[in-house]
């Protein structure tokens, strides 16, 4: 447990300024602690605006140490936020029951609003997925994005609940099309829309990723010998100014496989060929086992093969919330200039 007081405590330290900033931009939504880097393998502790969500993903956290985190952590903030903690150390054990300190209060389990950049979002604490409809580490190019959409057509691809979205149309983007596959991404994306109702409206798509951006894109859907296509909406070819690329780590449907470790380029070439021209994509991978040497390199070789030679290329890097000792954080984030 001292152990425990140590590490939060120099994690704390190591973000004070960061915090400050933070708050300062209208932001309650970020890591206070990551336990992989800062001295506790295996646990994390985000603060989503009203909330503090604690996870442990190797062993269970007991009661009095999950207690006595909660209290340091709100002391440290001079706030007093509710806890959630969820266990994903043995499968499904997200929820232990028999305590109703891991059951959590009802008002901490009901659906709350968070604040990023300014822009409010819908959070949950708990749900199927790991954490609550807005992923941390991609605040940065969330950011970027707001400052970089005035005037511009936007398209958010694998857009989830459609945070990108929302940042390109608080930054003033002419056009903003979210992109997924879920239905329930979506409902959040829209949810997060009427939260901000100050904002022009945004566009929704329903779809695989693989027929809509090919559509886009202007290149053929390949149908597959002797097995019938599930439908799709019908898509008119068009470039965006500003697209981002944020695609999970695998996935597969009838229409093709998003493998981010053997064919990132897949997945690439048709978005380079919706970019318009002295356009933007960024684009994402959260692939622990890929470098970033490597990823970028196999980037700049596609564009180039599929006619889009790539004029400048950034790193963006995630904020010191998501700190990393040697430098290779598993989200890596390309700005690339066509």
């Amino acid at each position: 447990m001292h152990s425990l007081q140590q590490a939060l405590r120099a994690a704390f330290h190591n973000r004070e300024a960061l915090l400050a900033e933070l708050h300062a931009q209208g932001t309650d939504c970020y890591r206070l602690f990551h336990g992989s880097q800062e001295g506790m393998p295996g646990l994390t502790a985000d603060r989503y605006g009203p909330l503090l969500l604690v996870q442990s993903f190797h062993q269970p956290l007991e009661r009095g140490v999950l207690l006595a985190l909660h209290e340091q952590l709100c002391s440290s903030l001079g706030e007093s936020l509710m806890l959630v903690y969820n266990d994903r150390s043995q499968g499904n054990s997200r929820i232990d029951r028999d305590d109703p300190v891991y059951r959590a209060d009802s008002a901490a389990l009901d659906d709350q609003v968070g604040r990023e950049w300014g822009v409010s979002y819908r959070v949950r604490a708990r749900h199927s997925g790991q954490d609550p409809l807005l992923f941390l580490d991609l605040r940065n190019a969330r950011g970027w994005v707001k400052a970089n959409s005035a005037g511009r057509s936007v398209l958010n691809l694998f857009a989830y609940t459609c945070g990108v979205g929302l940042c390109a149309a608080a930054g003033g983007a002419r056009e903003v099309c979210n992109l997924d596959f879920a239905e329930s991404n979506l409902a959040v994306g829209r949810e997060n829309g009427a939260l901000n109702p100050e904002l022009a409206p945004m566009q929704f798509i329903q779809s695989d990723y693989f027929p809509a951006i090919r559509q886009l894109a202007g290149l053929p859907i390949p149908q597959r010998r002797g097995r019938a296509l599930p439908d799709y909406p019908h898509l008119a070819p068009k470039q965006f100014d500003l697209i981002l690329l944020d695609p999970p780590a695998w996935s597969k449907s009838a229409f093709g496989t998003v493998d981010l470790m053997r064919d990132y380029q897949s997945l690439l070439k048709p978005a380079l060929l919706a970019t318009a021209e002295n356009g933007v994509l960024v684009c994402c991978n959260n692939l622990a086992k890929v470098s970033l040497e490597v990823w970028r390199e196999q980037v700049l070789r596609c564009a180039t093969k599929a006619g889009r030679p790539v004029r400048d290329c950034q790193v963006l890097a995630p904020a010191a919330d998501f700190p990393s000792t040697d430098g290779r954080t598993p989200l890596k984030v390309l700005m690339l200039q066509l």
